[in-house]
């Protein structure tokens, strides 16, 4: 995504100390050859990752909370919501609806005041109905299908169990594919409790099914925001069972137990964080001096970047608009506000469909590869008036205002690709005299004095998280990715990773996207000795230097 919380962050510096390791680390690595993938042992893993901090200042500073924040007591029932959401707007903001089958409004009690018990006689979960486990097995069981790279690490790892010892929390979306990831660690030797980053994201059943076989499930899909913090803080605070390692999406677990938990905090081995925002948070801590902890950013390593964001969002923007409005996009005039990663691969979907697209962007290097991809750029007043979707992608606030959307003409959509819903003026639509009206699950009509309609989706919220589902098969390429992660700070003998924020190694981004080529039988093409010494490479890779932009 194009935006100044994202692609604006500065390229990390490479020395020159780093890059004689990363050379180092290319021969440690030649048995791991990217075309044959060949059986490979947790100790070959681990020394292909160098230690390279990336602890670098991010233009766009996040605010960080500090003690403005009160952790020290939870609200009462009937103060439910009124925690401060100034924590994270990503984890309440942005919410899945089309992710489970399972109606959320099928029994009003809440699972907190419920008491459960699983076929072993555990009652350490709190789900919506432990009794959907056998569906929930069933989804978990489609998912895997389609992440035979995820499963195929954990046929070779398992019986080393490299992470034997390791007790993992973990605070993500809770799908059937993240399911996936959750049960590869258990079998991979550890124990974990897991909670959700996002209150609308829980698939119910799977939440069921993975409390069945005995892992600590503390979500269900529309939880309060106190029921968010009081999830988070079952998850770590339990009696005889202490976390060493954390798993993050959005950066709140690793904040409560900072804030809350302090001398847990300090005993965590590594921490693995997905999103931007948890990312910055992280740096945020670094820069200050108080990360005393090694983490590792998955978030900016390639097979996270180019695939979550490009190539997922090339399919899932028209899945989400599909089925809220079952919109034809032929020649629909549409406005991508952003060309980063986000951007681009929903334009290339608006444009096989027929849509005529324009673009919008404040960088002149995005702009200028919008152009040669063949879109026009344009500022979003001069269109605003006869187009016939808005999607918004950039990470920043205010993109579209009130009065862009005063302009807007009637039955027009407007929707969000981007990291929160900050980036359209929702806010400014909840006045007396607009009119809201429910037309279906995540789409509402705002209705003008005059009687115009804009279609709103999902709130503002993010697309495709809200209206729909993420393709499998991107997540197995994230999910690898973060077992890896967690095999290596776990394992990491003392001294190699400091108290700071580092990238996966190119080399270890390469054996993830080796791992996933064997699901379109591709097969590399590999260098001869002549070749790779006149290139200066090593055989078996990393193929491209740290700097590098793909």
């Amino acid at each position: 995504m194009s935006d100044p919380a994202g692609d604006a962050k500065s390229e990390p510096k490479q020395a020159s100390k780093e890059v004689k390791e990363s050379e180092n680390v290319a021969e440690k690595y030649s048995t791991m050859t990217v075309s044959k993938n060949s059986d490979v042992t947790m100790a070959e893993l681990a020394s292909a990752f160098s230690a390279l901090p990336t602890h670098k200042p991010v233009k766009k500073q996040i605010q960080f909370v500090e003690d403005k924040q009160e952790f020290s007591r939870f609200p009462t029932k009937a103060g439910r919501r009124s925690l401060s959401r100034s924590i994270s707007q990503s984890s309440t903001d942005s919410y899945s609806s089309a992710a489970s089958y399972t109606d959320s409004s099928d029994d009003e009690t809440s699972p907190r005041d419920k008491t459960q018990v699983n076929s072993k006689g555990s009652s350490d979960f709190c789900v919506k109905n432990i009794k959907q486990a056998e569906f929930g097995r069933r989804e978990i069981e489609i998912a895997e299908q389609d992440m035979s790279a995820l499963i195929s690490l954990r046929k070779r790892a398992q019986g080393e169990k490299p992470l034997a010892g390791a007790k993992i929390v973990g605070c993500t979306h809770i799908t059937a594919q993240t399911a996936v990831l959750i049960e590869t660690l258990v079998a991979l030797g550890a124990q974990c409790r897991w909670t959700a980053c996002n209150i609308y994201s829980t698939q119910n059943e799977v939440a069921a099914a993975l409390s069945e076989i005995g892992v600590a499930v503390f979500a269900w899909k529309g939880e309060s925001e106190d029921d968010f913090w009081w999830c988070i803080d079952r998850c770590v605070n339990t009696e005889g069972w202490q976390p060493n390692m954390i798993l993050d999406d959005g950066g709140d677990l690793t904040h409560w137990v900072y804030k809350k938990y302090p001398n847990v905090f300090k005993k965590i081995r590594g921490i693995v964080e997905e999103s931007v925002t948890g990312v910055h948070r992280l740096y945020q801590l670094s820069k200050a001096g108080k990360l005393c902890v090694p983490a590792m950013n998955v978030n900016d390593s390639v097979t996270k970047q180019k695939f979550d964001n490009l190539y997922c969002c090339r399919e899932s923007i028209l899945d989400g608009l599909k089925r809220t409005t079952d919109v034809m996009f032929g020649g629909k005039q549409v406005v991508v506000c952003g060309y980063g990663e986000v951007g681009k691969g929903c334009c290339a979907a608006l444009k096989a469909l027929g849509a005529i697209v324009y673009v919008t962007e404040i960088d002149p290097i995005c702009g200028l590869q919008a152009c040669m991809d063949g879109f026009r750029v344009v500022k979003l007043n001069e269109v605003i008036r006869h187009v016939d979707v808005i999607i918004t992608c950039t990470g920043n606030k205010n993109v579209v205002t009130r009065e862009q959307l005063d302009r807007m003409k009637n039955g027009s959509i407007v929707c969000n690709m981007g990291h929160s819903n900050t980036e359209i003026d929702v806010a400014s639509l909840r006045t007396p005299e607009l009119t809201w009206e429910r037309v279906r699950s995540q789409v509402d009509h705002v209705i003008w004095p005059d009687g115009k309609r804009v279609i709103l989706l999902a709130e503002g919220r993010l697309l495709n998280l809200s209206c729909s589902t993420v393709p499998t098969f991107v997540l197995s390429i994230t999910a690898t990715t973060q077992a890896l992660a967690l095999i290596e700070l776990y394992n990491a003998p003392e001294g190699r990773y400091k108290q700071d924020v580092y990238l996966l190694p190119k080399k270890m981004d390469e054996y993830v996207a080796s791992l996933h080529l064997a699901t379109f039988d591709a097969h590399l093409t590999e260098l001869s000795d002549e070749q790779a010494k006149y290139l200066g490479l090593n055989k078996n890779g990393p193929f491209k230097p740290n700097y590098y932009r793909y």
